[in-house]
């Protein structure tokens, strides 16, 4: 479904001569599809509503790092209201003690930004007020158990000739040093790993554990969603972005230290 794109004004009312944070959040929020007017320093509060009227925006985000932000964002609201406009999301951000959040909240700013926030928090905000909150990833199912050996083409005649099931592909993925052979098994594969440098991830698992399972995948529906998820609920990760893995699939490794002592490989098809 094609969204009207959300129009944002960032402003910085007041005295403060400082906008690196407010170019930031601006470039943030473009990146995500919005359309921003930044109204560039020393903002009066008349001014900045004036804009946002003539731009016909959604939503004021206003920072501040001076320590005036109680004098200088409620005004804001109020000249809203003067207007008859009620339904312009105004946000704050800035160098903001804790105990003057609640204050700005109870003037009609709804959220605070300070400085621990990323500008992934703010652009997700925005777009839950407009658009309702995201539907949270799902885990699809166990996509493959990943198995290291040392001997791929042995390790297949045993799986195909004893276990009884069929490797269909074999690929080399050089970045991760290794070779690695495809067995599909009902909806799931197993996927043995023979490393192709001694000093390769493989490898060295191999050298401290034996050979043996090596990680549990799981396919889930939008990888990066996923990765976000995580990221905010504390779980360390390998990898902080999707990457491209074996078969097409794009992929990421979570840090065993949070997964109780395995790797986890998180992975996305397109199928």
């Amino acid at each position: 479904m094609n969204r009207k794109p959300i129009r944002v004004v960032v402003a910085k009312p007041g005295l403060d001569g400082h906008d690196r944070g407010a170019k930031v959040i601006a470039q943030a929020l473009r990146d995500a599809g919005m359309e921003v007017i930044y109204t560039g320093l020393r903002q009066t509060p008349d001014q900045i509503v004036e804009v946002a009227i003539q731009e016909d925006v959604q939503v004021i985000a206003l920072s501040s790092l001076s320590g005036a932000h109680l004098h200088l964002f409620p005004p804001v609201v109020q000249k809203l209201r003067e207007q008859n406009i009620h339904d312009v999301l105004v946000l704050g951000g800035g160098v903001i003690p804790d105990e003057d959040i609640p204050v700005l909240q109870d003037a009609g700013i709804p959220a605070i930004f300070t400085p621990g926030a990323s500008t992934k928090d703010v652009v997700r905000y925005i777009q839950e007020h407009f658009y309702g909150p995201q539907e949270k990833p799902k885990v699809q199912k166990i996509d493959h158990i990943g198995i290291a050996v040392k001997d791929l083409q042995q390790a297949i005649d045993f799986y195909e000739n004893v276990i009884g099931i069929k490797c269909t592909m074999i690929e080399e993925v050089p970045d991760q040093k290794v070779k690695v052979a495809f067995l599909p098994t009902g909806d799931s594969e197993v996927e043995l790993l023979e490393s192709t440098d001694p000093d390769g991830p493989v490898a060295k698992f191999i050298a401290k554990n034996g050979e043996g399972m090596h990680h549990i995948a799981y396919r889930v529906d939008n990888l990066e969603a996923k990765l976000e998820e995580l990221k905010r609920a504390g779980v360390p990760l390998i990898d902080q972005k999707p990457r491209r893995g074996a078969g097409g699939a794009m992929i990421a490794f979570l840090h065993p230290k949070g997964t109780f002592g395995h790797l986890v490989e998180l992975c996305q098809r397109e199928d």
